[in-house]
């Protein structure tokens, strides 16, 4: 844990990693509290008709439970078994009993299509996952093949004597997460023990020091994403502060307020889109002492609104999947800055890089020096991936951006990923999904600007001789996204064009789509 605001100046003091060699998760945001403090409460779950806590004592009976049937099922060291659950204390469970075991946990979107789904599976070699009722349904033909099992907790009497955590080091890999596949397929990125403790300085930092008295976590993100599951609820549980799980099928400001009050939430983090639809709803949310957001910059408007309607400021926070939670501000120790991201996170190197790959205060590339706990230790199987990551010692985020008094500034995207609500979705698992519909010819997909969700996911279609553009084809495409990619990532808006503009090679050139995308937007303004 970090030392306080009143002990640590602006972020720029001395800090020194201390990462012990032998380092367990499990132990870390479990069993340790367990040990000291059982009846301490880990989790608030808001899922069911009633408010339900969740102590640490509990918590660990049910991954003990969940490990040894694990365990019966043939999981050992090393396995990576998959984790498709929204919210709930079987989820965290599920991931604290495949890292007690030595397992690598895959935490899984519940609105990833079938296809999308089975892909990671199968990129991963998982043969058990472990899902909530609903789940199954999706995975019904992947668990037809040989040694493929799904496993749902609740259906199960399980034995939660106490079980040891394996000796695993903080190198040992322990949980692999699928990025947004800005180019080709998605790509997991394994990280290591470490990467928990890698996060908790800019956590702290962006909750103006969680872990005051009286501090509850919450985020509407989902925790199948790093943001939602270790920005959020590893952190909470094993810095000892309560974590809400609820469910959202939809986010709106009733809801919301709904459970922050029943709940006492203190600490939220909220992405953008959902800061820009309480601020839409003209919402006001007391009581709360520390407000935290990431996903993309956030305009002089927005921190003066929610300084307004939370009375406190909002700590933008900025990472990657492959390195998370490296900068962040921190209204506790300085004035945010509309534009940037705030400043580096105790413990991380960030450097801005020229074209030659040597620091600079002009414009360059965003990058993170090799050696922080939080960085991936490789892509899954990707080794030439991997080594196009990284510059000599540095892994290169792929962001743009620049130094403003010590801050630094976000200017933009060199890849072609689209941030839509949050979510960061790569438009090549959406060409490739439409690219299979009888109709397609070609197509191309790009982020067209847009007020509440930042971008939204447009796709400019070209058809088949023999097929006329409609609005039912358009929305026919849609739901051919979304039942095999995933629900968030489906395009909003189909466009059809006579051809695409392609470079000599045949590739399309994104760019001059994008500049048509904002075209229309302006135009619709």
């Amino acid at each position: 844990m970090l030392p306080r605001a009143d002990s640590y100046g602006d972020l720029t003091g001395a800090f020194r990693w201390d990462i012990p060699e032998r380092l367990n998760m499990a132990r870390q945001v479990c069993d340790d509290w367990a040990e000291a403090s059982p009846e301490r409460m880990a989790i608030i779950d808001m899922t069911g008709a009633v408010r339900v806590d969740v102590s640490y004592g509990t918590l660990r009976a049910m991954a003990d439970g969940l490990a040894r049937e694990m365990l019966s099922r043939g999981v050992v060291r090393g396995d990576r078994v998959g984790v498709l659950r929204s919210q709930s204390p079987w989820t965290a469970a599920a991931h604290i009993a495949c890292w007690k075991i030595g397992a690598i946990s895959i935490p899984l979107f519940k609105l990833f299509g079938i296809e999308a789904l089975v892909m990671r599976l199968e990129d991963a070699g998982v043969a058990l996952v472990v899902a909530d009722k609903a789940g199954t349904d999706g995975l019904r033909e992947w668990a037809k093949g040989e040694g493929r099992q799904v496993v749902v907790p609740e259906a199960l009497t399980l034995d939660g004597t106490p079980l040891q955590a394996e000796e695993t080091t903080a190198e040992d890999p322990a949980v692999l997460i699928y990025t947004s596949g800005t180019t080709g397929a998605p790509k997991g990125a394994l990280h290591a023990h470490r990467v928990l403790t890698g996060h908790l300085p800019g956590v702290e930092v962006s909750h103006d020091f969680l872990g005051q008295p009286g501090d509850c976590l919450w985020t509407p993100a989902d925790w199948a994403w790093i943001g939602g599951l270790f920005d959020v609820l590893m952190p909470g549980l094993a810095l000892g502060v309560p974590v809400v799980a609820a469910r959202l099928d939809k986010f709106n400001a009733e809801e919301c307020l709904k459970i922050i009050a029943q709940a006492n939430v203190k600490n939220v983090f909220f992405p953008p889109t959902a800061l820009r639809m309480l601020k839409a709803e003209g919402a006001n949310v007391p009581g709360l002492r520390s407000v935290a957001s990431g996903g993309e910059p956030l305009g002089a408007e927005m921190l003066a609104w929610g300084q307004s309607a939370f009375g406190v400021a909002i700590n933008e926070f900025y990472g990657q999947t492959e390195c998370n939670m490296v900068a962040s501000s921190c209204g506790a120790l300085f004035a945010a800055k509309p534009g940037c991201i705030g400043k580096p996170a105790p413990g991380f190197d960030i450097a801005v890089l020229d074209d030659d790959g040597q620091p600079t205060q002009a414009e360059g590339d965003v990058a993170i020096r090799k050696g922080a706990p939080s960085m991936m230790l490789e892509y899954w199987n990707r080794p030439e991936a991997t080594a196009e990551k990284f510059h000599g010692d540095w892994l290169l985020t792929g962001d743009r951006g620049i130094w403003d008094g010590g801050y630094l500034r976000f200017v933009g995207r060199e890849d072609d990923v689209i941030t839509s609500a949050g979510y960061r979705i790569g438009p090549s698992e959406i060409e490739d999904c439409l690219l299979r519909h009888p109709a397609v010819a070609t197509v191309g997909v790009v982020g067209k600007p847009d007020a509440l969700r930042t971008e939204l996911v447009k796709a400019y279609v070209v058809l088949k001789p023999d097929v006329a553009a409609s609005d039912s084809l358009a929305a026919e495409l849609q739901d051919f996204v979304k039942e095999r990619v995933a629900k968030h990532s489906y395009p909003r808006e189909i466009g059809f064009l006579e051809a695409l503009p392609m470079t000599v090679t045949g590739k399309v050139i994104r760019k001059e789509l994008k500049a048509r995308a904002t075209r229309e937007t302006e135009m619709d303004q």
